[in-house]
């Protein structure tokens, strides 16, 4: 691995941002999943909570289609939604879950400067009665058109890069910012996965020779 790449790595990781999280509920499509990967990890999410309550666990998740975004973010999968929100707990003062209801607030109104967590529910039903129950709150990307949903990869884009503006301005970005706690590991495990791209990009030029 070069200097230069290794410098990336170094930099990429130093605007990781601890107090982010997104839960991914039921969520059929491995490609949307695939998707919101790419997404967190182009504004520095690291932890990405995948719960499969009412459908079987994923074991893949569209790996091509994310340019391979899987190597550079972290996956939690879950089957419990008790176990997975107690978990987040663990790490997050809040959670907020994607659902249009009367306490409902917009997107544009959330503090994301907070330790937060933010779910996502599947791409009919929604987030489930019980991941509703276990939340602080609800919220909805305010919208003017005649069907009122969107792309669940394009609503957690949405509602990312809002975070993204407000992180951005509070300085979470800067040199000063929380550590990941994991953060030597992960840089010794994206390390480790470089290298093995390289020697299987070197090995298929070396077969076509």
């Amino acid at each position: 691995m070069t200097p230069e790449r290794s410098d990336r790595i170094k930099e990429v990781l130093s605007k990781r941002q601890a107090n982010i999280a997104l839960v991914l509920e039921n969520v059929h499509d491995h490609h949307n999943i695939a998707a919101v990967m790419r997404t967190c990890d182009a504004v520095g999410i690291q932890d990405i909570y995948v719960l499969n309550s009412l459908i079987p666990k994923h074991d893949y998740f569209g790996f091509q289609s994310s340019r391979s975004a899987n190597r550079w973010v972290t996956i939690h999968q879950f089957d419990n939604a008790v176990e997975c929100f107690l978990e987040l707990r663990k790490k997050y003062d809040l959670i907020y879950v994607t659902h249009l209801g009367e306490s409902s607030i917009s997107v544009y109104d959330i503090n994301f400067t907070q330790n937060i967590a933010l779910v996502f529910g599947n791409e009919i039903n929604g987030v489930s009665e019980e991941a509703i129950r276990l939340s602080d709150g609800n919220f909805i990307i305010p919208q003017v058109g005649m069907i009122q949903s969107l792309n669940i990869s394009v609503a957690c884009a949405v509602t990312i890069y809002e975070a993204y503006r407000q992180k951005n301005i509070a300085g979470h970005y800067k040199e000063n910012h929380i550590p990941l706690p994991n953060e030597q590991e992960l840089k010794e495990s994206w390390s480790t996965k470089e290298k093995a791209a390289i020697r299987k990009i070197a090995y298929k030029n070396f077969k076509k020779l």
